[in-house]
């Protein structure tokens, strides 16, 4: 029984060695249509992620969501497993059941959904001026 332990300690430190440590979720992420960006940084314990909307573009469509520039979307989005949170998002107005997930040192999936069954996802690249 000891030896059976050992082994299972043994394969659970190589598979979390395994795993990939990404850069930081904190920056500036804009999504994939290049006209919205969101500021994310770490908060409470440091393991969860806070977020706002901190940048638009001029396109017409985007002037209905000026009210929601520098507003908080995400607030102390819980981990739930590496590289990934989730939580309650406020987008654009709308309460969203949401997670992100980082799938590379500068890239993100946001995925969203209201009332249990409107869904949308979306990819997110980190931004650099």
């Amino acid at each position: 029984m000891r030896r059976l332990s050992r082994l299972v300690f043994a394969a659970g430190a190589l598979i979390a060695t395994a795993l990939p440590t990404l850069a930081s979720p904190e920056g500036v992420w804009e999504l994939e249509t290049r006209d919205t960006r969101f500021a994310l940084q770490t908060c409470g314990d440091g393991s969860q992620v806070c977020g706002q909307l901190v940048w638009l573009s001029e396109a017409d469509y985007n002037e209905q969501y000026k009210p929601y520039l520098n507003k908080p979307m995400a607030d102390r989005l819980m981990p739930a497993g590496p590289n990934r949170w989730k939580g309650e998002m406020t987008l654009f107005g709308h309460k969203v059941a949401g997670t992100l997930t980082q799938r590379s040192a500068n890239q993100m999936t946001l995925q969203g959904c209201a009332f249990l069954v409107v869904c949308k996802s979306y990819d997110m690249f980190r931004h650099s001026e």
